[in-house]
């Protein structure tokens, strides 16, 4: 069996003399057309051909009976028949001057039969992929080994059988044409050892944004070391030469999968593929190295502030409350917390306020130092946050990095510990333990993004239960019961104040977080504020006030119960004195009480010290009087003569007197 004209045929002697079929039978099914003959037997050594596929049914079958490997001769002669000797290579290699040198006889014609193999296989690779494209698949090049063996059996050519390294030499010789197929030893490009520029070759097509598998990477090796795609330094340009990737022979280094495999995981890969795969903050918790800490011996020494999305929904917004708490890190206690419906600097300032007033009410000092985040508090960096301010020492952490923020690691303490024993729905809907996952029903809408909660809750009811939850998690245990026995976080806290906290500076906090009013000093005494009179520390306060100007602004700071207990006046930021309640007292003798007759007594001191001020600051009068009028009333007084007045001569005369300097000196002198 062979091809002719690009149909599979058998002979005419097969057919006969094989016992297939008769000659009368063949003769009368050729008659009527019921075969197809596509080479007659005419002429000398020809012999007739026909298509196996035009068969009968009962001969085909036959044929397959008599041939049971048909298929692989229909390869084989169908990838024969598309063999053609290439007579311009024939040309090129037994020519001095086309290929520059002068090859052996054998020699060239081994290079001939291998350009002829090399087009024929590409021909066959060309049907064979626009096939498989107009089908929608993909050619898989170890398809052609057969083709490749088959060709080598038949024809003897010397060119390599694996995929791998034929598929280099098809892309050499599309590129560079007969010359690719000259031997080394003939000029050709020597081989290279393997050595770790492979390796980082494998480890750049590693990290590439689309983060391939290692089967992936493989292919993309094995397509550039074959010259089918094109592979450049991204911050140089620089292109990679397939050449460098070769073995001592020439050819493209072959790597399997598993090795592909083998130097992606290794740990000093591994690290350096993840910083270029993983993001700044993924690379940052997984990857980095971090700092390993302990915590201090005292309260207050640090603290440590955060904010965090409380857990569950509100029923009129659909979203979480915001809330920003301040944690001591020895204790672990929450010493401050506030909500807002948004994060804004609002939240923050409240939380201040909270956590100063604790530590007011019980006396306690400022804390040594803070830990802050970038996000909201880097507003406050030059001015209450600024180190000596009001806290000796802050910290702000790196952006995105929530493991350095010993807060963080407490709110998921109490999330863990309190709030998911006392609440439905807290926990995370990707979290890998079930009992701390959290589902949504999901809505199939036109957005395709819409989850309804289970359960949604008011403002008040969440905020009042994450109070309570506050008080549970400051009286549960200390987690460090090893060192504190028996102690909870509060007993930890209240027993182990740093001693060497300073005051608080009440009069910073008011002009950075306390409230705000314009207001007016009035009568040169008090100023009115939330409907009741706070009058200044002295009179002598009323030098720092602007010329004309009366108007300040007051900062004050209240207690739990929004009562004012620190109030200062600023007037263009500047401060001017802190402002003080004496209260009033009853007019009727008769009711006055202890507290009426101090106040009394409070404000008739501060009267005095106005009059005091006045007196002792009182401006005498002076008298005045025309000069020339003033100076014949001296001369009057004295009993000598009125000078005449000046005449023009005159002036011009005392216009050129010449002074005598040194007389005007000792004159001067002698009046000091």
């Amino acid at each position: 069996m062979e091809y002719c004209k690009g149909i599979f045929c058998i002979s005419r002697n097969e057919l006969v003399d094989g016992g297939i079929m008769t000659a009368s039978n063949y003769k009368l099914l050729a008659h009527r057309n019921k075969l197809t003959v596509v080479r007659q037997g005419k002429g000398l050594g020809n012999y007739a051909l026909i298509s196996v596929d035009s068969l009968p049914d009962k001969y085909r079958d036959l044929v397959k009976e008599r041939y049971p490997n048909e298929k692989e001769t229909r390869l084989q002669e169908w990838i024969v028949s598309n063999y053609e000797r290439d007579q311009r290579a024939t040309a090129y290699y037994f020519s001095k001057e086309e290929c520059g040198i002068e090859l052996p006889g054998p020699t060239a014609e081994e290079y001939v039969t291998n350009a002829s193999v090399l087009n024929t296989c590409i021909k066959l690779y060309d049907n064979a992929r626009a096939y498989k494209r107009l089908m929608g698949e993909r050619y898989d090049w170890e398809q052609m080994t057969s083709a490749i063996e088959i060709l080598k059996v038949r024809f003897g050519h010397t060119l390599p059988t694996s995929s791998l390294r034929f598929r280099k030499k098809v892309n050499d010789y599309k590129r560079e044409g007969y010359a690719a197929l000259i031997s080394a030893k003939f000029g050709n490009q020597g081989a290279r050892k393997v050595d770790f520029k492979t390796e980082r070759l494998i480890l750049s097509i590693a990290v590439q944004e689309n983060k391939p598998w290692a089967k992936d990477v493989l292919e993309y090796y094995n397509a550039f070391v074959t010259g089918e795609l094109e592979i450049w330094d991204s911050e140089t340009g620089a292109l990679y030469d397939p050449a460098d990737f070769t073995d001592r022979e020439g050819n493209p280094k072959t790597l399997s999968e598993a090795t592909v495999t083998r130097y992606l995981n290794k740990p000093s890969n591994r690290l350096l593929i993840e910083h270029r795969q993983l993001s700044y903050t993924a690379f940052m918790h997984e990857t980095m190295p971090h700092m390993h800490r302990h915590h201090g011996e005292f309260s207050l020494s640090k603290v440590s502030f955060d904010d965090r999305d409380l857990p569950r929904k509100l029923k009129d917004t659909r979203l979480r409350p915001k809330a920003y708490y301040a944690y001591d890190v020895t204790s672990g206690c929450c010493i401050g917390y506030a909500y807002n419906r948004s994060k804004n600097a609002d939240l923050v300032v409240e939380m201040f306020r909270n956590m100063f007033r604790l530590l007011d009410r019980n006396g306690w000092g400022c804390p040594a130092e803070v830990e802050v985040e970038n996000h909201l508090m880097s507003q406050w960096r030059e001015s209450f946050l600024k180190a000596g301010k009001v806290f000796r020492y802050v910290r702000f952490c790196a952006p995105m990095n929530s493991q350095e923020k010993h807060a963080e690691h407490r709110n998921g303490g109490k999330k863990r510990s309190i709030e998911h024993k006392n609440h439905f729905g807290i926990g995370r809907f990707f979290a890998k333990n079930p009992r701390y996952r959290t589902e949504s029903t999901k809505v199939f809408d036109e957005l395709n993004n819409t989850y309804v909660e289970k359960e949604y809750y008011s403002w008040d009811e969440l905020i009042a239960e994450d109070m309570e939850d506050i008080r549970q998690y400051n009286n549960s245990l200390h987690e460090n019961q090893k060192k504190y026995p028996g102690m909870t976080r509060w007993e930890v806290f209240k027993r182990n104040i740093n001693p060497t906290l300073r005051p608080l500076d009440k009069q910073t906090l008011a002009y950075y977080i306390g409230e705000r009013v314009s207001t007016t000093i009035r009568r040169n005494s008090y100023c009115r504020v939330k409907g009741a009179d706070w009058w200044i520390d002295g009179t002598a306060s009323l030098e720092r006030l602007e010329p004309n100007n009366y108007k300040v602004e007051a900062c004050y700071l209240t207690d739990d119960q929004d009562e004012i207990r620190d109030m200062f006046i600023y007037q263009d930021g500047r401060f001017i004195c802190r402002l003080e309640n004496p209260g009033t007292y009853c007019t009727a003798r008769a009711e006055q009480t202890e507290e009426d007759e101090r106040i009394f007594i409070e404000q008739r001191k501060r009267i005095s010290e106005f009059n005091s001020y006045v007196e002792k600051r009182s401006i005498n009068r002076v008298g005045m009087m025309d000069a020339r009028g003033f100076k014949e009333a001296v001369v009057a007084a004295q009993g000598a003569p009125v000078a005449a007045p000046v005449t023009a001569q005159a002036e011009d005369d005392y216009e050129n007197y010449e002074f005598d300097i040194g007389d005007i000196r000792a004159r001067a002198a002698a009046a000091l």
